[in-house]
């Protein structure tokens, strides 16, 4: 008997392996530094193919970008700009309306051209501030109408040591991300709403060296609005900034 003759198929492979998506790039892009009173902090604005950030430091440039918490970031102290804010107007290719996670793509590749941003990621177990419910319930303020957020923060005059935190139409991402402690401060309230939150507090550099009279600690302020700060440890996945200048020219 004859063996029993085997097809012998052989699958013809493509001579071209899929390569990965190009990243995503803005068309033109214009920075500017911030010129004159920082009236408002982190204002994002997107219409069709443009967008528009005023009043973003380097850390709110990266938090979007890569869409993070403040306590998910971690700078070298010699990181360039940190201190300087800018005003960042940017066009996308083609006529459509990016999503914002579009956006924040073409923000990295912004961020990598421009500020020369090179990043790794790591995950720390790191001390935090928790902010919680207090026992007797939330004391705020629920916004009405469809205003985008607005956030205003810094002293009513130049000479006060109390500043003066203001939140309208916002979650309260902004609020946690703008306030100043010795750690981080993880919201775990699972409040989800809009307010309009207005509270004082003396930002902690102030009272590093001394305290006056009239000062108002952060915990007192937060407890203004129903919430506490319980201390705790948390693993967080944290961006780790290895490199950052200050932008290049338009």
């Amino acid at each position: 008997m004859r063996a029993p003759a085997f097809a012998l198929v052989v699958l013809a492979l493509p001579a071209v392996y899929a390569q990965p998506a190009p990243r995503l790039s803005f068309e033109v892009a214009s920075i500017r530094p911030q010129d004159g009173p920082l009236n408002r902090i982190g204002d994002y604005s997107a219409s069709g193919p443009r967008l528009t950030l005023g009043g973003y430091s380097v850390p709110l440039l990266v938090m979007e970008a890569y869409d993070l918490k403040n306590y998910q970031m971690s700078f070298p102290s010699t990181a360039a700009a940190l201190a300087d804010y800018y005003n960042v107007t940017a066009i996308a290719p083609g006529i459509t309306a990016p999503t914002r996670d579009d956006f924040r793509q073409m923000l990295q590749s912004l961020l990598a051209d421009r500020f020369k941003l090179k990043v790794h990621r790591e995950t720390r177990e790191l001390a935090v501030y928790a902010l919680v419910v207090d026992k007797n319930g939330p004391s705020l303020k629920a916004a009405s109408g469809d205003d985008r957020c607005a956030a205003r923060v810094g002293p009513v005059r130049l000479e006060d040591r109390n500043y003066r935190y203001q939140y309208t139409n916002c979650t309260l991402d902004p609020l946690v991300n703008t306030l100043q402690a010795d750690r981080p401060i993880v919201d775990k309230t699972g409040l989800t709403g809009r307010y309009d939150v207005t509270l004082f507090a003396t930002p902690p550099w102030k009272m590093r060296d001394s305290s006056e009279l009239g000062d108002i600690s952060l915990q007192d302020a937060i407890r203004q609005l129903g919430l506490k700060l319980e201390t705790r440890k948390e693993s967080i996945g944290v961006l780790v900034v290895d490199y950052i200048e200050k932008p290049t020219e338009n």
